[in-house]
């Protein structure tokens, strides 16, 4: 690619992660590699066997559950600080045409990075590399610094029904 550009997608509403996954398809199925480091996670979820589909996709996880109804531990700050020199690294190296961060903007918000650490390795990327970033709370700093962005707005959700996550729907 000529230019690579930065893509957010934040927002309380749902699908950000799988926005992210559905470029990445789309990104595999066009011959391009794909990185994919997620914050803050460590769960297995359906989207992540793409892996196990796709030769040219690499994805890894540099978190230890959900930290939302948690207080941050000395591991997720040493987590999400290998996760940002791991993405670094891979933002430099030109192996990848597309990097997803997913729920940046959540290790971020969490104070588990700092946000110049994060703008940053924005500025220093490779030119070329399309950079995808996730998560609510996105700064209004990544939001000026970014080519596009989609916030995600819920109007509506079967979660407030008493809906659990469903199998290949919402996990």
């Amino acid at each position: 690619m000529e230019k690579g550009y930065i893509h957010i997608y934040t927002g309380d509403g749902k699908g950000k992660t799988t926005a992210a996954f559905g470029l990445a398809v789309r990104a595999l199925c066009a011959g391009k590699s794909v990185y994919i480091g997620q914050f803050v996670k460590s769960m297995k979820y359906n989207e992540t066997r793409i892996a196990e589909k796709f030769d040219k996709v690499v994805i890894e996880q540099f978190g230890d559950g959900c930290m939302l109804t948690r207080e941050a531990t000395d591991d997720d700050v040493r987590m999400a600080h290998e996760g940002l020199t791991r993405c670094k690294e891979v933002l430099l190296s030109g192996i990848y045409d597309v990097v997803i961060l997913d729920e940046l903007t959540i290790a971020v918000f969490l104070s588990l990075l700092q946000l110049e650490e994060v703008l940053n390795l924005l500025r220093n990327k490779r030119p070329e590399t399309e950079v995808v970033i996730t998560g609510r709370y996105a700064s209004q700093e990544l939001i000026d610094m970014a080519d596009l962005v989609t916030d995600m707005r819920e109007v509506k959700h079967y979660y407030t029904q008493g809906v659990l996550s469903r199998d290949g729907i919402d996990r």
